[in-house]
């Protein structure tokens, strides 16, 4: 078999500020959509907290309209501002139970050429089972596999799965898998907290199938905190603790006699560093990419320009699944190879940039089940 995980860096539609082309001007606006949704859902707007929600509005161009560049403001049913010439703009709302509504993100829709080279390397890497990660919803991946992703007319994922995570830009993690491998169960983590607070800037799903032989096989779909924006100590401490807790997920799995278990997605650090040592040092899981016969290109990255340091994407299997594994890879045919696209082979229908199926490869490993 062979199972994979790739970041489609959503499928029809994506949030503008998190768009690599305007990264100067939507990092700031991604940080400030963070803290706003925090103190939106404040019980009571204390002047501190109003003197917050007009700052950070401020930075997203909301405060003197409801619609800007990067973000929207919605107020359904009460108000949170009132805007007048003579006193200027007012929080009005006394707390998060005085007003319905909400900060979202405003998104622009996915180059079709682009939407056409994701399809694409999804049906070149023909994986059995694919961790996918920043997909919109599970509707949204279903329309996608049953209109792309066709074999003989017929889908090639008929199982199709995304439960909806913590993180309100649309981009969560699920999974795909072909009729061979039936999905006969699965577990939220979505809302798993340590002594912080929440752990999952997303979800930690568990899914179960059932292999040919009778077995039982898990897969955990991950997609941890990002470098891109947010302190960098802040960042690497709310990384560390999502390494921690899926290193006890995978623990547990093993305790209750699972032995074979994939940990598969997005971990946003690379295999030496101190948040991911948790996951990668603390238990006997196996990175693909340390197999011998695992083929990378000559370059061990997985995102941008798939250097050492672009190394974030993952295949973790157990000592059984190591054990069976015959070999792996990197597919980097959707990715633009670098400025001009010319670092390694890519799709002759990727002309720019734009056209790109993902910044990130795709990575397998074959397992002889």
């Amino acid at each position: 078999m062979r199972i994979g995980t790739y970041n489609v860096e959503n499928l029809f539609n994506r949030a503008r500020a998190l768009d690599q082309r305007t990264w100067s001007a939507g990092r700031p606006a991604l940080e400030a959509y963070e803290q706003i949704c925090e103190l939106l859902e404040e019980p009571l707007y204390t002047p501190d907290v109003q003197a917050g929600i007009l700052r950070l509005l401020r930075r997203l161009d909301l405060l003197h309209s409801d619609s800007a560049r990067f973000a929207r403001l919605r107020q359904n049913r009460g108000r949170l501002l009132r805007r007048s010439r003579k006193d200027g703009v007012l929080v009005v709302a006394k707390g998060r139970g005085d007003w319905i509504g909400w900060v979202e993100l405003t998104t622009d829709r996915v180059d079709e050429q682009g939407m056409l080279n994701t399809a694409r390397v999804m049906h070149d890497v023909g994986a059995d089972i694919l961790g996918v990660i920043e997909a919109e919803n599970r509707i949204a991946l279903k329309r996608f596999t049953d209109a792309g992703l066709l074999v003989g007319g017929v889908a090639r994922y008929p199982q199709v799965m995304v439960v909806d995570g913590n993180d309100e830009r649309g981009i969560d993690v699920g999974v795909l898998a072909t009729g061979a491998y039936p999905l006969v169960g699965q577990r939220s983590h979505v809302d798993d907290t340590d002594e912080v607070g929440r752990v999952f800037s997303r979800d930690c799903p568990e899914y179960h199938f059932a292999t040919p032989g009778g077995g039982r096989l898990v897969v955990l779909v991950n997609h941890l905190k990002s470098k891109g924006y947010g302190g960098k100590v802040a960042s690497d401490t709310t990384r560390r603790r999502q390494a921690t807790r899926v290193a006890e997920i995978y623990r547990d799995l093993r305790a209750d006699g699972v032995t074979d278990v994939a940990v598969v997605g997005d971990l946003n650090d690379t295999p030496e560093s101190e948040p991911l040592a948790p996951l990668l040092l603390g238990t006997d899981l196996r990175d693909i990419s340390t197999h011998p016969s695992f083929e990378d290109g000559g370059r061990p990255g997985t995102y941008g320009y798939c250097t050492a340091r672009n190394k974030i994407d993952y295949v973790l299997l157990s000592p059984s699944l190591w054990a069976r594994t015959t070999g792996g890879g990197i597919f980097r045919k959707g990715v633009w190879g670098g400025r001009r696209g010319v670092l390694w082979p890519i799709y002759d229908t990727m002309t720019k940039a734009v056209h790109a199926g993902s910044d990130h490869a795709c990575i397998y490993a074959d397992i002889d089940l």
